[in-house]
């Protein structure tokens, strides 16, 4: 497998216009050569450039309508995630759409990491695909930065404080004081919301051969969407742990094994790709870049700061 440095060497040694978006078609139709499946990457800079618009939002279905564009619906889906997460109805309507062109033959392959919303995207496919170093994270809803589930932790220890001793109530108002009046309403709809939507795509879907495929739903959203079991938003989770889950993993290092275009297995392939992606990120003005096997995109740029 080329490997980061061996990749930058590859890209400065083009002699093609645009070697950046050379070099990520070549090892995305190589992954095609591989799994004879139709595979759009998915990929945010969030490690390249925090401040950017680099999280899941409505006009990312813009781009991946781009790049379904011209498919073979029949061929199935790999879609390669790298996001933090993002905008919880985009990812809804992201499930949905990406659902109702490729039904249920959809896998996640996570080279690195697939955060919150990211998490979702995945859950809501028929199997992921991780290696060593990959991870998911915790799903539990966020607004304005804050966890719901622990805006709504914090209240109950405010009733439980004032009821154990009453003089702590102005501390307690100095603290709540933070949250407008329907806050915490809000907050645990959207933990409903998040709930119902992830345990709807694990029946229907990854789970949908198991015995009480609910059952166990309700018990990976549970852990996942726990800030009690998660301690924090920014928490990895990685393959083992997915596993003890019941979530479907397949090892990338379990993949197909044979040498195709310079790399010498799938999984070789896989983090070629990954790499190609975040030197595009870390040497471009790139923030975003939702593309297709066959070479079409939609490359989202940070603003240029004058």
């Amino acid at each position: 497998m080329p490997n980061w440095g061996q990749v930058l060497n590859e890209i400065q040694g083009m002699r093609v216009e645009n070697p950046l978006d050379t070099i990520r078609r070549k090892y995305l139709a190589s992954m095609n050569k591989y799994t004879g499946r139709n595979v759009i990457a998915y990929y945010s800079g969030f490690l390249q450039k925090p401040n950017e618009n680099v999280s899941i939002d409505d006009n990312d279905k813009n781009a991946l309508m781009q790049a379904v564009y011209g498919l073979d619906k029949t061929k199935g889906l790999d879609l390669i995630l790298h996001t933090p997460g993002g905008n919880t109805a985009a990812t809804e309507s992201i499930v949905h759409y990406l659902r109702a062109v490729f039904g249920n033959d959809i896998r996640a392959f996570i080279p690195q990491m697939a955060m919150s919303a990211g998490t979702m995207i995945a859950l809501s496919c028929k199997e992921i695909v991780m290696g060593k170093q990959s991870n998911i994270g915790p799903i539990d809803p966020q607004f304005g930065g804050m966890s719901c589930a622990g805006v709504i932790e914090e209240f109950q220890n405010a009733i439980n404080s004032i009821k154990a001793e009453p003089s702590s109530a102005p501390l307690w108002q100095v603290i709540i004081s933070k949250y407008h009046p329907t806050f915490l309403g809000d907050c645990q709809k959207a933990i409903d919301w998040s709930d119902k939507m992830v345990i709807q795509w694990l029946c229907s879907n990854m789970l949908s051969g198991h015995v009480k495929p609910e059952d166990d739903a309700k018990k990976i959203v549970e852990k996942l969407g726990s800030y009690k079991e998660t301690f924090t938003h920014a928490k990895h989770i990685h393959i083992n742990e997915c596993k003890d889950l019941g979530i479907a993993v397949v090892p990338l290092e379990e993949l197909e094994k044979k040498e195709i275009d310079g790399c010498k297995d799938l999984q070789d392939c896989v983090l070629t790709i990954h790499h190609t992606y975040m030197h595009t990120f870390s040497i471009s003005n790139a923030v975003k870049i939702v593309e297709n096997h066959m070479g079409s995109a939609m490359i989202m740029n940070a603003p240029i700061k004058k």
